[in-house]
C-alpha cells in the first residue's frame, strides 16, 4: 500500500511532527506493508523518503510563498497577529505526486502557502485529511475560540476585527465550500474535542469522521530516573522542579503563559518553599530581555529538539503545566505522560483525552488560576501521589498513545478507503460497458 503524506514541514512544528511519527511508524512496522511518503514544502530532516519541491521553481521559496500567501490580510490592519492562512497561491504539485504515485493521500497541517484551498480537487487518490488545528472548516483562522461562525458561512470575523459579513474570512469559508463539493475525503482527528467541532461546522457536517490519537515512540518517551536526568541537565537536585514547555512558549498567547503567571505567583505564595526550593523550567524559549517574574526562580531552556533530551527533561521535573486557552492534543502533554510525568491542565480542547483527572493529572476548570495552582500544589505536596500518577500517566501512554497503535490505526482506515474505492471503481466500469 503506497500512501503519501502531506505536510508543510517534515520535523518543524507539532503538527510536523506528529505526522513524521505516523511516518515512522509505518517505517517500523514493516507487517503493515504500508510505502509512505512525506511531500512537504519545508523539507528540514535529511529523510531520502521526504519529498520537496524546493529545487523547483514553483515551491523554491517557502518564505517568499508564506508573504505572498499574507497580502489579502493587508486590507485588515487592526486584525489579531495570531496565524490567518487565506491559501489562495497557485502551486502546481502534479509532477511531485506522480513521482509519488500513491494509492492514497493523507493531507496534515497544510498552511504556510504550501497546498492552496483549489488543489484538494485536482487530486485523484481518496484524500484521508488528518486535523492538527480548525483552519480545514474556518474562514481562515486555526483557532477560533469563543467565535462559532464557522458552523455556518463566517464572516463579521473577531480576528480580523471586521465588521462585514462579506470579509475575508466569508470568502475563503465560500471557496472552500465550492471548491471541496463531491471531494472523496474522509476527516481524521487526534482529538474527540476536534472531531466534535468539525462535525458542528458546515463544510464537515456531511462527512465521515474518524478519532485516532497522534503517537510516539514510547521506547524514547520514557521515565528516566530523575535524579540522573537532573545530573545531566546540570538542573537543581534537591528543587521541586515545574515544567513548562511549547514551541513559541513566550510569545503564543494561545498557550497560556499570562496564565501560568498568575497561578505561579498564588502557588508561590501558598508553598513553604524556604524548606524545598520550587522553580520553574520555560522549554521553548530562550531568557526575554525582560523576563517575566513568576514568583519562583526561572531557567530557560531554549528550543530543544532531538527527542531524547526531550525525554530526559521531562523525566527530571516533578510536574508539568499546560495553561493553554485551546489546544487540539498538545504533543508536550503526550511527551510528558509517556515519561510519567503527572500534567496540571485547564480541562479544554484534548486535554480530557490525555489527562484523567486526579489519575495521572490533574484538570482545572478553565481559566481559574487559583484552581491551577491548587493543582500544582496537590502534586507536588505529596511525593506517594506523585508516584501513583506518575505511574497511571505511564499506563495510559502505553496503553493508548503508542506510535505503533497510531500507525495500526492508520493502516486499517487506509486499506478499507482503498478497498471500497476499487469496488466503486470496478462497479462504475462495469456500468459504463
Amino acid at each position: 500500500m503506497k500512501v503519501l503524506l502531506c505536510s508543510s514541514f517534515d520535523i518543524g512544528g507539532g503538527a510536523a511532527r506528529s505526522a513524521y511519527r505516523l511516518h515512522q511508524g509505518f517505517q517500523s512496522l514493516q507487517d503493515l506493508h504500508v510505502e509512505s511518503q512525506i511531500l512537504v514544502q519545508t523539507k528540514l530532516s535529511d529523510d531520502f523518503r521526504v519529498l520537496s519541491g524546493r529545487n523547483k521553481l514553483s515551491n523554491g521559496i517557502p518564505k517568499l510563498r508564506l508573504t505572498l500567501d499574507q497580502l489579502p490580510l493587508y486590507s485588515y490592519p487592526k486584525r489579531d497577529r495570531t496565524i490567518f492562512s487565506p491559501q489562495w497561491l497557485p502551486n502546481s504539485l502534479d509532477s511531485l505526486i506522480r513521482e509519488a504515485a500513491p494509492e492514497i493521500i493523507n493531507l496534515h497541517w497544510i498552511c504556510h502557502g504550501f497546498i492552496p484551498i483549489k488543489t484538494l480537487r485536482q487530486f485523484k487518490q481518496p484524500l484521508v485529511w488528518t486535523l492538527h488545528d480548525m483552519w480545514a472548516f474556518t474562514g481562515g483562522c486555526h483557532y477560533s475560540y469563543d467565535c462559532d461562525r464557522y458552523q455556518h458561512s463566517c464572516g463579521i470575523c473577531p480576528q480580523l476585527h471586521s465588521h462585514r459579513e462579506y470579509d475575508l474570512s466569508r470568502q475563503i469559508w465560500q471557496q472552500k465550500s465550492k471548491y471541496w463539493q463531491n471531494l472523496d475525503l474522509r476527516i481524521v482527528t487526534p482529538s474527540n474535542w476536534l472531531a466534535k467541532c468539525a462535525a458542528s461546522s458546515t463544510l464537515f457536517k456531511d462527512l465521515e469522521i474518524k478519532v485516532i490519537p497522534n503517537g510516539l515512540d514510547i521506547e524514547i518517551y520514557k521515565p528516566i530516573n530523575r535524579q540522573l536526568a537532573r545530573q545531566i541537565l546540570n538542573l537543581p537536585l534537591n528543587s521541586k522542579l515545574i515544567l513548562f514547555g511549547a514551541i513559541d512558549a513566550t510569545g503564543d498567547r494561545r498557550k497560556g503563559l499570562h496564565l501560568l503567571q498568575p497561578a505561579l505567583q498564588k502557588l508561590q505564595r501558598s508553598l513553604d518553599i524556604t524548606e524545598i526550593p520550587t522553580e520553574i523550567l520555560i522549554m521553548g524559549a530562550s531568557r526575554p530581555k525582560s523576563p517575566l517574574d513568576f514568583g519562583l526562580a526561572t531557567h530557560y531552556l531554549g528550543k530543544l529538539n532531538d527527542d531524547v533530551t526531550l525525554a530526559l527533561v521531562y523525566s527530571a521535573v516533578d510536574v508539568f503545566v499546560a495553561p493553554s486557552l485551546q489546544d487540539n492534543l498538545a504533543n508536550t502533554v503526550l511527551e510528558a505522560i509517556a515519561c510519567g510525568l503527572p500534567v496540571v491542565a485547564f480541562d479544554i480542547g484534548g486535554m480530557s483525552d490525555m489527562i484523567t483527572h486526579q489519575q495521572n493529572g490533574y484538570l482545572a476548570k478553565p481559566f481559574d488560576t487559583d484552581e491551577f495552582a491548587h493543582g500544582i500544589s496537590w502534586i507536588l505536596e505529596d511525593g506517594a501521589l506523585r508516584q501513583y500518577l506518575s505511574n497511571h500517566a505511564r499506563e495510559k501512554a502505553e496503553r493508548e498513545f503508542s506510535q505503533e497503535l497510531q500507525a495500526k490505526r492508520y493502516a486499517q482506515l487506509f486499506e478499507e478507503i482503498i478497498a471500497s474505492h476499487k469496488t466503486l471503481s470496478t462497479i462504475s466500469g462495469d456500468l459504463s460497458t
